[in-house]
């Protein structure tokens, strides 16, 4: 099938193919028909599948005919609601390219920077608004973000958004669009709580899954170490020495973590960046923009920061802390190998996550390689370490007098 089967007009479909895109993606090939039929749909898609494309180039089809307003008499028709800013920028970059050869104008909202660039653009008008939860609804008790004219809604990563506590704020947010208006749900995975808000926002949706949630590609060798905690992050130096080449993205579960080993590498001599929730939405840019361009070959991140972040090329992805949620791991290795080329993943396991690697193995079906081979191996009796708080206070009885105050000198009595 190819992209004008799809009922897309010429402008857009030139668009596409300066994006050096030939044919759709399966997601974009189920998806398309029925948002041009103004459907609900429910999408259960991993990241790196297409799917901004298939409700970016419908979208654009359905307002193609209305965007001869004049830019003060734009009205915001289609929304699409994110939970990171470093998604809501992609996704915002994407409707920027495809629609190169029309006048709809779009732009992108997001916490994190200064609201008066984003309200002047707001003020001229747009066709379509990209935004974070909680900017957009800061920007709707302004009466700067007008959702009253709003004919498609998407829900962009929905179990990240819920995961993330925006529940309430998404609900929010349908509730002030129009009753009309089309919803686009998209999720990696469609967990209970995903499930539950389908039903009760969406009107009889079409329902379209692409590749179980468990898969990852066959092109990605997947590979475990088992490893002391306090020794993981010699076996990551030991690793980029001598196995690792190309470019690295690295997952740590927090932001202290990322710091630490971004510390570390930089002082082995690697050029290295990272992204975590504590940076700038400035920084974060640079940094992924620095690594996409090479200038550093090793990024360090943390899951929410890096969700939704398109890489191409990447060489291998280590997991040096594993997560807890399996789906998680499936997200995190699909970085690599896309668009049919072959990558490589490696995870770092300490006795207390041995359970993790039981969960994901459960999920993806595969028995994941263990490399034995290596300079810290983990003793097999060795106990996961539990901090115990250090006991304050005194080490004197009470009632007792010290050592030093029985050698006074003698008293007054």
């Amino acid at each position: 099938m190819s992209f004008k089967d799809l009922q897309l007009n010429k402008p857009i479909l030139r668009a596409i193919a300066e994006t050096g895109y030939d044919e759709p993606t399966l997601v974009q090939e189920k998806t398309i028909p029925f948002v041009l039929n103004k459907k609900d749909v429910i999408v259960s898609a991993q990241t790196g599948t297409g799917k901004t494309a298939s409700f970016a180039l419908p979208i654009l089809q359905l307002l193609f005919d209305k965007q001869d307003a004049s830019k003060k008499g734009k009205k915001i028709r289609a929304l699409i609601v994110s939970p990171t800013r470093e998604l809501a920028i992609q996704i915002g970059e994407n409707f920027k390219n495809y629609s190169t050869y029309t006048n709809l104008r779009s732009t992108v909202i997001y916490g994190g920077t200064s609201m008066e660039p984003q309200i002047d653009i707001l003020k001229k008008g747009v066709d379509i608004l990209i935004a974070t939860p909680g900017r957009l609804l800061d920007l709707h008790k302004q009466d700067i973000a007008n959702l009253d004219y709003i004919e498609t809604l998407v829900l962009d990563e929905a179990d990240l958004m819920l995961d993330m506590g925006f529940i309430d704020d998404v609900k929010k947010i349908e509730r002030l669009c129009t009753k009309e208006k089309q919803i686009l749900l998209f999720s990696a995975t469609i967990p209970y709580k995903v499930e539950q808000l389908a039903n009760t926002i969406l009107k009889a949706p079409e329902r379209i899954e692409v590749a179980p949630n468990s898969s990852t590609s066959k092109n990605i060798n997947q590979t475990l170490y088992y490893v002391p905690k306090r020794n993981k992050i010699e076996l990551c130096l030991h690793v980029l020495r001598n196995t690792i080449k190309g470019s690295i993205l690295i997952f740590r579960r927090t932001k202290f973590g990322v710091q630490k080993l971004e510390q570390t590498l930089i002082k082995n001599g690697y050029r290295v960046d990272s992204i975590h929730g504590d940076k700038s939405q400035n920084l974060r840019q640079a940094a992924l923009k620095d690594f996409k361009s090479n200038n550093v070959n090793i990024l360090i991140a943390t899951d929410v920061a890096a969700r939704g972040i398109d890489i191409n090329n990447l060489d291998a992805v280590i997991n040096f802390d594993l997560p807890n949620v399996p789906e998680t791991y499936v997200h995190r290795i699909g970085r690599t190998a896309r668009a049919g080329n072959t990558g490589a993943a490696y995870s770092f396991c300490s006795a207390d996550e041995k359970n993790y690697v039981k969960t994901i193995q459960q999920l993806i079906q595969i028995q994941i390689d263990v490399i034995k081979d290596h300079p810290y191996p983990l003793d097999p009796k060795e106990k996961p370490i539990i901090h115990k708080s250090k006991k304050t206070g005194s080490k004197y009885k009470k009632g007792r007098k010290s050592e030093a105050s029985k050698k006074k000198k003698k008293r007054w009595y």
